[in-house]
C-alpha cells in the first residue's frame, strides 16, 4: 500500500531563524512558522482564533546562505512545503520527542526589506553568469 508524509505551510516567523553547522560544514536553519485559523463560534457568534507553531528545519547551504540568513526575519511570510520527522532523545531518564517539519522547499513571501534590500525570487538567476 502505498503512503505519503507531506506538509504545506503559509505562515509568519515566530522569530529570526537559528542557524547552526553540520559537521561537514552545511548550514542548517531551524525556523518556528506560526499558521493561524479563524472561525465563528457558532453559540456567541464570536470570531475566534488558534495559532499553531511549527518548527520547520531547512537543509541545503544555496538556500540558507542566500535566501533565510541575509533576508528571512521574525515576522517574514514564508511557504513551506516538507515533510514530518519525530525524533526521540532521552533527558532525565524520561524518553523525549518532537516532530518537525523537513523542508523540501521554502520560498520567503515577502521580499521587501527594511534596509532597502530586495531578496531574489528562487530560481532567478543572479548576475554572477558562471561562463
Amino acid at each position: 500500500m502505498a503512503s505519503k508524509n507531506a506538509v504545506s505551510l503559509i505562515g509568519y516567523l515566530g522569530a529570526d531563524p537559528e542557524v547552526r553547522y553540520m559537521p561537514n560544514g552545511d548550514p542548517v536553519a531551524q525556523i518556528s512558522v506560526g499558521t493561524t485559523e479563524a472561525w465563528k463560534d457558532k453559540a456567541s457568534g464570536e470570531l475566534k482564533e488558534r495559532t499553531e507553531w511549527h518548527r520547520v528545519i531547512v537543509y541545503g547551504k544555496n538556500v540558507v546562505e542566500k535566501y533565510i540568513q541575509p533576508y528571512a526575519k521574525k515576522g517574514s511570510a514564508v511557504a513551506i512545503d516538507g515533510r514530518l520527522r519525530t525524533r526521540k532523545w532521552e533527558k532525565d531518564g524520561i524518553d523525549r520527542y518532537t516532530t518537525e517539519i523537513i523542508s523540501t522547499d521554502f520560498q520567503l513571501l515577502d521580499r521587501k526589506q527594511t534596509n532597502g534590500q530586495q531578496a531574489p525570487a528562487p530560481g532567478e538567476p543572479s548576475d554572477d553568469v558562471p561562463f
